[in-house]
């Protein structure tokens, strides 16, 4: 049975496509209504000509049976954000969850016709390091200051930095580890603070997951235990729903094993494998 979030508003950064894509529909499957922010309002305007707009998400989200508003919205532009939180707490008058997935640094993973994501730290154009940390780790400290402003204000909240693997372990560029390094460190932190706010939050790890970008490259990759876009929503919806949730409070969790723990399937009814550190 999946949780039921009417009533509920949640914000999902950088849900045009991807993982935020999926965590929006998530939610809105739930009952949720979610206001969808991201740069793309038309395809040709895409990055990498990849599929996705907030406008179609929302769409979707609607169409699932919650509520879609888009809202379009950089993140690099803290008044922008600032904006997109003001115009949330004008027309709903609360916020109960967001999802920070907003992520910079896998544009032009080709360049020049080879293949730089896996180079040498000395060999990685800067850009990439300064995407990261700027429309990732920032990004989402910046959209949970103004989130925290109105959770703490209620006294009820939950915040989800989507995170990865790459924090523990090695995982072929030293600036994308270095960058979920922060943004964990970035959760335990935060959920310290918030605690006695009665604000939770929590950091949550996907597994490989069939984004559009990934399925670009579907004919190279083992997706025999991949996850849908969706699959990561339905683990925020199944947090977003549990009333303990401040137990949870500063962990980070993979989506897979909350699978188990909550009961939920992915799209197609299978429940795939939790990664471990040994497995990622």
């Amino acid at each position: 049975m999946m949780p039921a979030l009417g009533g509920k508003i949640a914000l999902v950064t950088g849900a045009s496509r991807g993982v935020g894509k999926g965590v929006a529909l998530g939610l809105g499957e739930a009952g949720a209504t979610v206001y969808v922010t991201g740069r793309t309002v038309s395809e040709p305007s895409a990055p990498e000509q990849l599929p996705g707009t907030i406008h179609s998400t929302a769409a979707d989200v609607t169409a699932l049976g919650g509520k879609g508003i888009a809202i379009r919205c950089d993140h690099n532009d803290d008044i922008a954000t600032q904006d997109a939180f003001n115009r949330v707490l004008a027309e709903a008058g609360r916020l109960d969850i967001l999802v920070n997935s907003a992520w910079g640094g896998y544009e032009r993973m080709i360049e020049n016709g080879r293949f730089t994501w896996p180079d040498p730290f000395w060999q990685q154009p800067s850009w990439r390091w300064d995407a990261m940390f700027q429309s990732g780790v920032r990004a989402a400290y910046m959209a949970s200051v103004c989130a925290a402003r109105i959770m703490t204000q209620q006294r009820n909240g939950l915040i989800v930095n989507i995170s990865f693997w790459a924090s523990r372990k090695y995982i072929g560029n030293t600036a994308y580890g270095a960058a979920k390094a922060a943004t964990d460190k970035m959760t335990r932190d935060m959920a310290r603070e918030l605690r006695d706010h009665n604000v939770s939050v929590a950091g949550l790890y996907p597994g490989l997951v069939r984004t559009e970008n990934v399925m670009r490259f579907a004919g190279a990759l083992d997706l025999s235990n991949s996850e849908s876009p969706q699959f990561i929503g339905r683990a925020v919806a199944a947090l977003a729903s549990d009333a303990n949730i401040a137990r949870k409070s500063g962990e980070i969790l993979v989506a897979a094993s909350l699978a188990e723990e909550y009961g939920f399937t992915d799209v197609d009814g299978g429940t795939p494998k939790p990664l471990t550190l040994e497995t990622a």
